[in-house]
C-alpha cells in the first residue's frame, strides 16, 4: 500500500473487512488489508470469476461513461462509486469532453477519505458521502449543488452497489425518485450481480456479504427481469439489459465468455 493511502486509512479499523478494499484487491490494487485479502479469497473459492468479474465491471464503466459522454452529457453522478482506481469516471468523461464534472458519492468513510485526498486540488468534482437509499439529501447536497446543475441533462452512475442493497431497503423506489429529479435527456447507466446461471453460488456469496455487512437477514439476490425494472422510465440503449461483456464491447467476446461474467448492465435515457 502507498504511503499517501496509509495515511487516509490508518483512523479505520484495518482488522475488518471493507467491501471497497476487497474490490480494490479483486482489481489488483494495493490499497488493501489482510482482512480484506481473506474476505475476497474466501469468495474467490466459491467463484473464481469474481476478480474477472469485477475488471469487467470497470471496463463497462468506462465504454458506458464514453457513450454518455459522446452525446454531449457534461456532469456526472457516480453513486457507490468505490475506492479511486484506474479510469475513474473524470478520467474518462474528460477524454471526451475536457470540462465535465463529476461527483463521487459513496457511505464507506474508507472511501470518502481516500477520494477526497486524491481528489483535493480538482475543482470539478466532489466527494460527498451518502447513498442511493436517501437521493432527497444527495440532490440537496451543497457539494452536490456546486458541481451538478439539476436543470441540465446529467448521468446517474451506480455500479456494483445495487446488489448490496436487500429487498426491504426497496432500492427501486429511490432509483424512481432521482429519476425524477433529473431532466430528459438524461442517462442512467448500472451493473448489478445476478445469479440466473449460477444459482448455487447466490447463498453462500451473500453469507459472506451479510455478515461483512452486519445484516444477518438481509436479502439482496435479483434476477435479470428484476434489475430491468431500475429502468421503468428509461430508454433503454441498444443493446439493452445484457451481461457487461456485452454491452458495446470493444471486441466482441464469445457467447460463452459473455455469460461467464454473471452481472448486467445496461445504459437507458431519460424519456
Amino acid at each position: 500500500m502507498g504511503s499517501a493511502a496509509q495515511r487516509v486509512f490508518r483512523e479505520f479499523d484495518t482488522s475488518k473487512p471493507n467491501i471497497a478494499r476487497m474490490n480494490d484487491y479483486f482489481l489488483g490494487g494495493k490499497d488493501n488489508f489482510a482482512a480484506d485479502r481473506r474476505a475476497a479469497d474466501k469468495l474467490l473459492a466459491i467463484a473464481p470469476e469474481l476478480r474477472t468479474m469485477a475488471t469487467e465491471n470497470r471496463r463497462f464503466l468506462g465504454r458506458a461513461v464514453r457513450y454518455i459522454a459522446e452525446q454531449g452529457v457534461r456532469q456526472f453522478f457516480d453513486i457507490g462509486s468505490g475506492l479511486p482506481t484506474r479510469q475513474n469516471t473524470h478520467e474518462v468523461a474528460r477524454a471526451v469532453v475536457p470540462g465535465a464534472r463529476v461527483v463521487y458519492v459513496d457511505s464507506d468513510p474508507v472511501v470518502i477519505s481516500h477520494g477526497r485526498a486524491v481528489l483535493a486540488c480538482d475543482e470539478r468534482t466532489a466527494v460527498v458521502e451518502g447513498d442511493i437509499l436517501h437521493p432527497e439529501d444527495l440532490v440537496a447536497d451543497c457539494h452536490v449543488r456546486r458541481i451538478i446543475d439539476f436543470d441540465e441533462p446529467m448521468a446517474i452512475m451506480i455500479f456494483g452497489a445495487l446488489h448490496f442493497i436487500p429487498h426491504s431497503d426497496d432500492p427501486f423506489t429511490s432509483v424512481a425518485w432521482l429519476r425524477d429529479a433529473i431532466p430528459a435527456s438524461s442517462y442512467l447507466a448500472l451493473s448489478h450481480v445476478v445469479f440466473d446461471s449460477r444459482p448455487e453460488a447466490a447463498r453462500p456469496i451473500e453469507e459472506i456479504y451479510r455478515d461483512i455487512l452486519g445484516r444477518p437477514n438481509a436479502n439482496g439476490s435479483r434476477t435479470t427481469d428484476d434489475v430491468l425494472r431500475f429502468f421503468d422510465g428509461f430508454e433503454l440503449v441498444d443493446p439493452g439489459l445484457v451481461h457487461v461483456r456485452r454491452w458495446r464491447p470493444d471486441i466482441q467476446p464469445s457467447a460463452r465468455a459473455g455469460e461467464a461474467v454473471w452481472a448486467v448492465g445496461g445504459v437507458g435515457r431519460k424519456i
